[in-house]
């Protein structure tokens, strides 16, 4: 069988390929494809050379960063719904109406309820672990584990993650 290397072996045109197997440092709901960054770091150079233009409005360049900043700050207050949030000095978690978003250090991944496929949550049997799993429907699992003050919390969180489920998550 013969292999060809070298600058004739050219790959296929078209779309690119994306996935752990094209992409090592590819991760499902955590990062995206290289080239994706790459299309995304255009863009938005091309918007930082001239906002103005960018927004199609003769506004001056100075007003254009405050409405930028508006739309970069945090995302508008809960509409009353149900929030499950823990943290301990290296992870946190917080489940909403948008979805189940978990960080770790620097790390954060975000995943909204129809990329969910189940949420499991699981505690210690000793010491003050309490474990959330985000299971996605391509079988993979994303469990992040926070140290709780003391096991008193458990049933508080437990109840808190699952009044969220009951109202944002659909099984089908």
């Amino acid at each position: 069988m013969e292999q060809r290397i070298g600058s004739s072996s050219q790959p296929l045109k078209g779309e690119p390929v994306t996935g752990a197997g094209f992409d090592p440092a590819f991760i499902p709901g955590l990062t995206g494809s290289a080239a994706q960054g790459e299309a995304e770091d255009a863009e938005a150079t091309a918007e930082a050379a001239d906002p103005a233009e960018a927004e199609g409005s003769s506004a001056p360049a100075e007003s254009v960063p405050e409405a930028e900043a508006a739309d970069a700050g945090e995302e508008p207050a809960e509409d009353g719904g149900p929030v499950f949030e823990a943290a301990d000095r290296r992870a946190r978690i917080v489940a909403d109406r948008r979805g189940v978003r978990l960080a770790l250090d620097a790390e954060e991944c975000e995943f909204t309820w129809p990329e969910i496929a189940a949420v499991e949550t699981e505690t210690a049997r000793f010491g003050k672990r309490f474990t959330v799993t985000v299971h996605t429907p391509d079988r993979r699992w994303y469990p992040i584990e926070i140290e709780a003050p003391s096991r008193s919390r458990f049933a508080e969180w437990d109840a808190s993650m699952d009044a969220v489920l009951d109202a944002y998550f659909e099984s089908e």
